[in-house]
């Protein structure tokens, strides 16, 4: 592992290390107090040569599971990256934003073994995709006893807006995200109408709710109804890409990747409609026009922040380790656009977004951030281009 010097332009006279700074953004509190003493940090190469990295996670025995978009499941063991990926994942529909996307460990992995990989399934020989989950176990390099256990009613030939992202709560239930599927671009804009985001005959556009074995928790909100599928659980959302339970409070937090602007943090409420494409904060990509009938309306949650311009927001997690004490509770949230590419730490006091501060400003992709056992903070650097080799990273305190 090698430390780097590709550091943002105003912290370089600081070497490898990065002193946190606060800065100011659009946000749905637009007044915050100062937040609580930054970290100073430095980054460590971890490894180098993926092909769009797009998730982590971390087997008992230290091995860290990583995800490629273009459709494998890699391993990194005592800090190399095996040669082989892993035999007989399933095979995805590696296009656009599509292809292998989470993988996570089960809580009870001890005991049962049992690992997730969320991807974009295909049929139709690739012309089609939507969101699927698959279980299975890990041995020798290869997947067995594989078997998917959901897919989501969001088939279409769009490729994008997969969501995919996994995260299970305290009591053993698994929450996953589904993208709109990028319903309503039409050329020259968006259509906001008919969206099925609004539709719970539709799984686009919505977070589900499922048992670690597929099936649906009998106390999920729509069960029962002939209106509504079960499994979901939240509905109204565009492309959630970061899911992440918080640690001492059990509620579900989500990062939605808005449109041009919009970027949204969300506390994620039993039922709850989050308003895609009603409501919300972004504009058309092409035009700059106005996508959403209004910023706010009753019965529809609004976010805990917001992002204008977009972040191009991605992966979340809560940080409960003791490498940063002072990062202790916070969240972490990715950014992958453009300029505004960053890794965003927010300081969240019981539902109330407090404070925001941006940690490598302009400097990477960040499709994916988690906390390792180790406690130090790891990255997962996607560059644009498909086929472009990326990198892991890790945050690691500077010597004061």
């Amino acid at each position: 592992m090698k430390a780097t010097s590709r550091l943002a332009a105003p912290a370089r006279a600081a070497g490898v290390i990065v002193a946190a700074a606060t800065l100011a953004f659009s946000t749905a509190v637009l007044a915050q107090p100062p937040g609580p003493p930054g970290e100073q940090f430095k980054v460590v190469t971890v490894a180098e040569g993926l092909r769009n990295p797009w998730s982590m996670a971390w087997l008992p025995n230290g091995d860290m599971l990583v995800t490629e978009r273009v459709g494998t499941l890699r391993i990194i063991r005592d800090g190399k990256l095996l040669p082989e990926p892993v035999a007989g994942v399933p095979t995805v529909r590696a296009q656009g934003q599509g292809g292998m996307q989470e993988v996570a460990v089960h809580p009870n992995f001890a005991q049962n073994g049992f690992i997730y990989l969320s991807y974009s399934k295909p049929r139709n020989n690739n012309a089609e995709g939507t969101t699927a989950l698959t279980r299975a176990k890990l041995e020798n390099g290869r997947l067995v006893d594989a078997r998917e256990i959901f897919e989501a009613k969001a088939w279409n030939d769009r490729p994008g807006h997969f969501g995919a992202r996994i995260a299970f709560d305290r009591d053993g239930y698994l929450f996953m995200s589904v993208g709109d599927r990028m319903a309503g671009f039409v050329q020259g804009g968006f259509d906001p109408n008919n969206h099925p985001a609004q539709d719970l005959m539709s799984h686009q556009g919505k977070i589900l709710r499922l048992r670690d074995d597929g099936t649906v928790p009998p106390d999920n909100p729509f069960v029962g109804r002939n209106d509504a599928l079960p499994e979901i659980w939240s509905w109204g959302h565009r492309n959630p890409q970061g899911l992440a339970v918080h640690p001492e409070t059990n509620q579900l937090w989500a990062t939605e990747h808005g449109p041009q602007g919009g970027d949204e943090l969300n506390l994620i409420r039993k039922g709850a409609n989050y308003g895609w494409p009603i409501i919300g904060y972004g504009v058309n990509y092409t035009t700059g026009t106005e996508i959403h009938q209004s910023r706010a309306r009753q019965g529809m949650e609004q976010p805990k922040a917001f992002w204008v311009p977009s972040i191009g927001i991605s992966g979340l997690m809560f940080y409960t380790g003791d490498r940063f004490p002072n990062w202790k509770g916070n969240a972490f949230i990715g950014g992958m656009a453009g300029n505004y590419r960053q890794l965003v730490r927010v300081t969240i006091n019981g539902e109330t977004v407090a404070n925001r501060e941006p940690l490598l400003y302009g400097q990477y992709r960040i499709r994916d951030v988690r906390q390792g056992p180790d406690g130090f903070v790891y990255i997962a650097t996607d560059n644009q281009f498909p086929g472009q080799p990326s990198n892991i990273v890790r945050l690691e305190p500077a010597a004061r």
